[in-house]
């Protein structure tokens, strides 16, 4: 024992000399570039003891001398007082000094408000430092991104940030969540992965949700959540104008939303992913809408850790706003008071105006994630820096106490109480449970895969907003386009696109909580699925879009999550390429909120590859097969009217993101009958041929599974089957997921031979997935070893010669079900 005694305490000598060594080290080598010698900007109180581990001890300073050199770093402090910010207010918002002088006192003057501010900061901070004790001891996992440094911003939350206004963070989500009410129990349960957790333990660190305050994320890929945000803006103008409010479930009613509704969307970024063009979409948005959205920029200077100026021309993001008629303002982090002042005169104006940007000048004290090595040029040296000389809770303490409104006891008091609800959270989250290994099942979807979607009700109050915004003479122009539609199908000369619009029309008109987001939507886009939308239900409900699936897909999301069901048409599924950031979010929303958000979603349109298409390669991508990788989503196809009517109508009422793919080159060539007002099933396959019982019992059948253009390919094969004393059973998998594996089973179980006639890529296409699950859970049932018919991997090109050789046809299929029947394969 004696020994190992002495040699904790040799190692621990060792540790520390090795730290110091670091340090010399690190001060030696810092580049000429990264920080200068020059004269002190602002005289400070600097708490060495705080920078160091963070802390906030009230009164363990020392005071810098006159003469004292500071280091003035790669990115100098912003020279931004109450003054300056005041000729913003004035000069860019159009505020009068004498309105811009009552925030000033409004808070200046609130000893109880400038306390309650003190203990937002205090909370962020010490929350962050809690956070970073358990990520050290393996209590918290994963990636995890603290806020030390920039703590004005949740002040600013905490201070004039209301429950019913949507909040949209990013990764760095914790103090936000708490300023915007969440409890930080349940926060800091999530971190810990447990079932008190925000979200039961399914979001973690970058994933927090909570319905109740409308805390709606915590997105993990930089900038993604912007369109979210300007999405829920759209739904309050939605509601406004529907006439709708939610209830205590978040459920939209018929009782208007009242006069005095003035909720706005707050949506959080740094000024790197600012950059993003995701940011000057969403600007032309609100601008074009009036959309009450707020953009907060956290500019701490670093893009993860770059140097932001190394990588954009322009970090002054409250500027871009400038184009779009939409104004910023900029402030100091390092003066949490009057972000909180400056930021409440932005928020009201959001309020009562319109769009615009609040960019917070601050300083990051971590680096990206307690795991970044942080070897970026001057990242060290700053993050030192900064929390010597930019602490927003130091400068708090030194200003007000140095005016007398508070004492150190006061603030010291404060504190206390705060770590105390730290520590409470802390000791709760560690003494919840787990959550049980089947809720990740159970959060797949929000409605099971055999829901029928014929029995759900319409809500009671549609005909009520139809007739107070619908004017008689739209409806009778849609009843009329609807019963013109309808009589085709009666004939059976109804197209794909038709049907589809029909469908869609009579859902719009069942719950007037659809919404329609397409590009050319006003001219019915390519195959007329958008027809008539919004010259029956407005702009507000049917959005002509801009040309980028990403955009208009991420705020059909927002909409989602704020009660609405929105429908996006892709006039050709290769451009949601664009929106697979959006795509695969939707599919994990429900599950990674731990169930509170649903869902609904519908994405349709054209798509596939038809053989002699001359479409290129771009046009003739197998995006239903790049999707399917993402969880949560349900994926059909559908190569004849009647299956896209009945897909389309049970989509629109799925809780959940659901895509239908139709063939792009049937979409008006193929004609039927509908089976007018029945929903289909999400989950099930179509038998559409099925082989004569006399080829069963002679052995010469095969089972065919296709969709999209290989229907008709597999359709046009069965008589040179036949006359070759053949048969099939010819089965439309008109659900790739859920795949249904019963009806696949029930036919091999009489042929005992399969050929899959795909129409995506021989690597990683949907044909792939089923044959993997025929053998591995049908293999038994084989005869022979089953067919792929599939694309070839190399792109699709343009001539029709060189197609034959990437993509196949019926002629590949007679002759493979050939071969699989006389034993040749």
């Amino acid at each position: 024992v004696f020994k190992i005694c002495n040699l904790v305490t040799v190692l621990s000598r060792l540790s520390m000399i090795f730290r110091r060594c670091v340090l010399a080290l690190a001060l030696c080598a810092a580049p000429s570039s990264a920080f200068v010698v020059g004269p002190t900007a602002r005289s400070k109180n600097v708490a060495f003891s705080r920078a160091l581990d963070m802390s906030t001890t009230v009164g363990e300073t020392t005071t810098a001398t006159e003469s004292e050199p500071e280091a003035v770093m790669m990115r100098p402090p912003i020279d931004m007082n109450w003054d300056k910010i005041s000729e913003q207010l004035i000069d860019v918002f159009g505020y009068t000094p004498e309105e811009v002088e009552s925030y000033n006192s409004a808070l200046e003057s609130d000893k109880e408000g400038l306390l309650k501010l003190y203990k937002a900061l205090e909370m962020a901070r010490g929350f962050e430092n809690a956070c970073n004790q358990q990520y050290m001891q393996g209590k918290i996992r994963g990636f995890m991104h603290l806020d030390n440094g920039q703590e004005s911003v949740p002040g600013l939350l905490d201070y004039c940030v209301k429950k019913g206004d949507m909040k949209y963070s990013y990764y760095r989500d914790h103090c936000h969540a708490i300023a915007s009410g969440v409890d930080p129990g349940a926060v800091m349960a999530e971190l810990m992965m447990k079932d008190t957790g925000t979200c039961r333990g399914a979001g973690g660190s970058m994933h927090i949700y909570d319905k109740d305050t409308n805390f709606q994320g915590g997105w993990a890929l930089v900038a993604e959540q912007l369109p979210y945000a300007a999405g829920a803006a759209k739904s309050i103008l939605i509601d406004r104008a529907l006439g709708l409010s939610d209830d205590e479930n978040m459920e939209k009613i018929d009782v208007p939303v009242g006069d005095d509704d003035d909720r706005i969307s707050i949506v959080f970024v740094g000024e790197g992913g600012a950059q993003n063009g995701r940011m000057a979409e969403i600007l032309n948005s609100a601008a074009k809408d009036n959309l009450p959205l707020l953009v907060i920029v956290i500019d701490n200077g670093r893009a993860i850790n770059t140097f932001t100026q190394d990588v954009a021309t322009n970090s002054n993001v409250y500027q871009q706003g400038q184009h779009y008629g939409i104004p910023g303002l900029l402030v100091d982090g390092l003066n949490p008071a009057d972000v909180a002042k400056g930021g409440k005169a932005v928020v009201d104006y959001v309020r009562t105006k319109g769009p615009a940007i609040l960019q917070v000048h601050t300083y990051r004290f971590n680096g990206h994630s307690p795991a970044d090595p942080e070897h970026e040029r001057g990242r060290k040296e700053e993050k030192a820096w900064a929390r010597v000389s930019q602490d927003p809770i130091k400068t708090f303490e030194t200003e007000y106490i140095g005016k007398g409104i508070f004492s150190e006891e006061e603030l010291k008091a404060a504190r206390k109480e705060i770590l105390a609800e730290v520590k409470a959270a802390v000791k709760f989250a560690d003494q919840s449970p787990m959550p049980p290994v089947e809720l990740a099942k159970e959060l797949e979807y929000p409605d099971a895969r055999d829901t029928d979607y014929n029995k759900k009700a319409g809500p009671a109050y549609a005909d009520a907003v139809n007739e107070r915004t619908i004017s008689p003479e739209q409806m009778e122009t849609i009843q009329n386009h609807m019963k013109m539609l309808r009589d085709k199908a009666n004939a059976g000369e109804i197209s794909i696109g038709d049907a589809i619009n029909l469908a869609i029309h009579e859902e719009m008109l069942r719950d007037p909580r659809t919404t329609m987001h397409a590009e050319d939507l006003q001219a019915g886009s390519s195959y007329d699925i958008p027809k008539l939308t919004q010259q029956t239900y407005g702009q507000i409900r049917a959005a002509d879009e801009i040309i980028d699936e990403g955009h208009f897909i991420g705020k059909a999301l927002g909409e989602g999550m704020n009660g609405y069901r929105p429908i996006v048409e892709l006039m050709n599924t290769n451009f949601g390429i664009y929106g697979m950031a959006e795509i695969s979010s939707a599919g994990n929303t429900y599950a990674t909120t731990g169930g509170q958000f649903d869902m609904p979603m519908t994405i349709i349109g054209a798509g596939g590859t038809a053989p002699n298409q001359s479409l290129g390669a771009e046009h003739s991508q197998p995006f239903h097969a790049y999707v399917m990788g993402i969880p949560g989503l349900k994926i059909c196809t559908a190569a004849s009217p009647d299956a896209a009517y009945g897909i389309t109508k049970s989509m629109i009422r799925d809780n959940g993101p659901c895509f239908l793919f139709a063939p792009v080159k049937m979409m008006k060539e193929a004609k039927g009958p509908l089976n007018l007002g029945e929903c289909a099933p999400l989950n099930k396959a179509a038998l559409l041929h099925e082989a004569s019982a006399a080829s069963v019992s002679s052995r010469n059948v095969a089972t065919v599974l296709t969709y999209l253009h290989g229907v008709k390919e597999a359709q046009n094969s069965i008589e040179a089957i036949q006359e070759e004393g053949f048969d099939i059973d010819l089965i439309e998998l008109r659900s790739l997921k859920p795949l249904d594996t019963e009806t696949i089973q029930k036919s091999l179980a009489r042929t005992n031979k399969l050929v899959i006639l795909d129409e995506s890529t021989k690597s990683g296409g949907v044909g792939a997935t089923i044959s993997a699950i025929v053998n591995e859970e049908m293999f038994d049932l084989l005869d022979a070893p089953l067919k792929r018919l599939c694309m070839d991997d190399a792109p699709v090109p343009y001539a029709s010669s060189m197609e034959k050789a990437v993509v196949k046809r019926s002629s590949d299929l007679i002759e493979s079900v050939f071969d699989i029947i006389t034993g040749k394969v």
